[in-house]
């Protein structure tokens, strides 16, 4: 079984793939009578033609590191969110792009961190670290399929750092 060692979640690792969604440095405006920093428009969505925004929530089950991957999945029909509603790590899989997955990368989304997946981008289920695995998703919602799963011919152990 092939072995690799989730890294953290950051902006320029994960640009590939797609957006992280935090709040880092000076917000773009103050609103809300000056007690609010707004980080404006932090992800590229995508709804492709024929779809539109829809806000979904996943209550997914929590998984324990080290974690064998076996599946991926994309979607081609538009990007997929995921926006913890908790404040715990969680575990963030992609594979490099192609008709199949490519190489696959693992990463540990920090607490108040989330990912916004590129169109077309092969990732691993929701896999929260910690109960509760509660997130809002924000993705397509159209007449067409948007789903593609693919099972690994060699699954992924996928550890911690250290």
């Amino acid at each position: 079984m092939k072995r690799l060692v989730a890294q953290p979640l950051t902006a320029a690792a994960f640009a590939p793939f797609g957006d992280v969604l935090e709040v880092a440095g000076v917000p773009d405006k103050i609103i809300n009578q000056g007690l609010c920093g707004r980080h404006h428009d932090l992800a590229a969505l995508d709804f492709g033609p024929g779809g539109r925004a829809g806000i979904s929530l996943f209550d997914a089950e929590p998984r324990a590191l080290p974690y064998t991957l076996e599946l991926v999945e994309r979607h081609p029909e538009g990007s997929q969110a995921f926006l913890p509603m908790h404040g715990n790590p969680w575990l963030v899989i992609v594979a490099e792009a192609g008709k199949t997955p490519g190489a696959i990368h693992a990463f540990l989304a920090a607490p108040g961190q989330g990912a916004n997946f590129h169109r077309g981008t092969w990732h691993g289920v929701l896999t929260p670290l910690h109960a509760p695995g509660l997130f809002a998703v924000v993705d397509r919602i159209g007449a067409t399929a948007n789903l593609q799963e693919h099972w690994l011919e060699e699954p992924v152990l996928i550890t911690a750092p250290g």
